[in-house]
């Protein structure tokens, strides 16, 4: 499928295919089903939000989306690739080539400084030391971010801290963007920044999957998928 959009021509393809997809805990002789037979479908350049309560499944969801985790039955390709059947190497390799995380609480570590934490990704791919440096800083800028470079997490608000994470996100150029409670920590005018910033990520042909609990923040994704108690129960476009 071909889609014009801002007078730039994309091929849209199937990015995440997801087959019957079942994951089953057992605590002791209980056995907890998180995921009930998920099957859906996600576009390249798509901007999808995940919705559900606390215990509906949709953290179980993003994990397995974002190769963190694999299902007891079902199928779930990535790019062609039937991540379901990938070894923890090879899991990992998916995560830092194609996958860029932005989590709640940031995730950022407190001894290195902005620009370091940004590097991160860059450093398991392989990259030398400047060739990292000039990227990260690059990322940075993206984000409004690139005078912060040197200053640690402590010396950031948490809004500056959620960009940081953004920048790390992009800086290894993923495919797929995932983003989980990402202003879940935030004050609602830094919070309306982060969205800001991920509606232009999506615009720049990034696929964003968003992953929440409040119904505002999932509206101004382009499609709504709301999970309950393992199930999907919805799935439709916004506006």
């Amino acid at each position: 499928m071909v889609v014009i959009s801002e007078g730039v021509i994309r091929e849209e393809y199937i990015m995440i295919e997801i087959n019957n997809m079942s994951k089953i805990y057992r605590i002791g002789n209980v056995e907890v089903k998180a995921l009930n037979d998920v099957s859906l479908t996600i576009k390249q350049h798509e901007f999808v939000s995940i919705i559900g309560p606390s215990g509906s499944g949709k953290s179980t969801l993003m994990n397995m989306i974002g190769c963190l985790d694999v299902p007891t039955k079902g199928e779930y390709y990535l790019d062609g690739v039937e991540i379901s059947k990938l070894n923890d190497e090879q899991l990992a390799d998916i995560r830092n080539h194609k996958i860029g995380f932005i989590f709640q609480g940031f995730n950022l570590l407190q001894k290195l400084t902005a620009v370091e934490n940004v590097e991160l990704p860059l450093i398991y791919q392989g990259l030398h030391t400047k060739e990292r440096y000039d990227k990260s800083v690059e990322a940075l800028r993206m984000v409004d971010l690139e005078d912060r470079a040197q200053h640690k997490p402590t010396e950031l608000s948490g809004g500056q801290q959620q960009r940081v994470a953004i920048a790390r996100a992009l800086v290894g150029n993923p495919p797929m963007i995932l983003a989980d409670e990402p202003t879940g920590n935030l004050d609602s005018k830094s919070g309306k920044e982060i969205m800001r910033m991920l509606k232009d990520l999506h615009q720049k042909g990034n696929t964003i999957v968003l992953i929440t609990h409040d119904n505002e923040i999932a509206m101004q994704a382009e499609r709504v998928i709301r999970i309950q108690d393992g199930e999907i129960i919805e799935d439709r476009m916004v506006g």
